[in-house]
């Protein structure tokens, strides 16, 4: 039977699969899913896939991490932490932080510069291609003689390689606390 303060079966159980969903959705969408995807679709079915999928994506590790940092919390109050706990506390923290950033800024900037960009594409011809690496020198044509699209090109790989980033160290987080979690299980 729980003491008072310890966490419950059910908590124990609800927390081990938040996170474990969390961890599979993570390396599924950042591993697996898109790099099938665009060797098997156009470039611009490619995009419109990812501006629908990545919405649900964010704020789906946005209220996974919610959960984990709130049950986390709650069995740990900061005032109680060890050095360990603390740095679990964090990256916990980290991992809402940057879902956040995702959701709310870099995802949709991200967007609305690739939807821009697809629309000039559609102008010259270009987008009906599989995989990223074709016609290379179309689209270096294009950004040679349009200066409004190389513009929105280097927007969009800003916010592309910033939510890259947020989502690898929201990966590295919940990873981090995964093993942690696993390592202090008592038995399997």
């Amino acid at each position: 039977m729980p003491t008072e303060g310890d966490p419950t079966d059910f908590i124990k159980v609800l927390h081990l699969l938040v996170l474990s969903f969390t961890w599979g959705m993570q390396v599924w969408v950042s591993f697996i899913g898109g790099f099938v995807l665009v060797s098997q679709v156009t470039r611009h079915t490619f995009g419109l896939v990812q501006s629908k999928f990545f919405p649900v994506y964010f704020f789906s590790l946005l209220g996974s991490h919610f959960v984990n940092l709130a049950i986390y919390a709650v069995y740990h109050p900061r005032e109680l932490l060890d050095w360990h706990e603390g740095v679990q506390m964090t990256l916990y923290f980290v991992a809402l932080i940057m879902a956040g950033l995702n959701a709310h800024w870099f995802g949709p900037d991200a967007t609305v510069a690739m939807f821009e960009m697809r629309g000039i594409e559609e102008e010259h011809g270009l987008g009906s291609e599989v995989g990223m690496g074709a016609n290379k020198e179309g689209y270096a044509k294009l950004r040679e003689k349009d200066p409004k699209y190389k513009a929105l090109r280097t927007t969009f790989f800003r916010y592309h390689g910033l939510s890259n980033l947020c989502n690898l160290v929201g990966f590295i987080c919940t990873t981090t606390n995964l093993i942690y979690l696993a390592l202090h299980l008592q038995t399997i």
